[in-house]
């Protein structure tokens, strides 16, 4: 079942930028699924490409929000 739902947010990774055309958008969507597929990690790692890539726009302060928070749950 993990394997799926894994599988499930790899397809939505690759195939989001694709569809809108809003790289940012998306990868906060696919950050925040990862999120709660309970797979921090990537979720991390998507978040500081939203930063890095986009820095000046709405998802890269959401994404900073989102870092500040999962480095705080990290510490509990």
């Amino acid at each position: 079942m993990k394997g799926a739902m894994v599988t499930a947010g790899l397809l939505l990774a690759l195939s989001g930028p694709a569809c809108t055309g809003n790289g940012a958008a998306d990868l906060y969507d696919t950050a925040r699924f990862e999120e709660t597929q309970h797979n921090g990690e990537h979720a991390k790692e998507l978040y500081e490409e939203i930063v890095k890539k986009y820095p000046g726009s709405e998802y890269a302060k959401k994404a900073r929000e989102r870092l500040t928070a999962l480095k705080e749950k990290e510490g509990r």
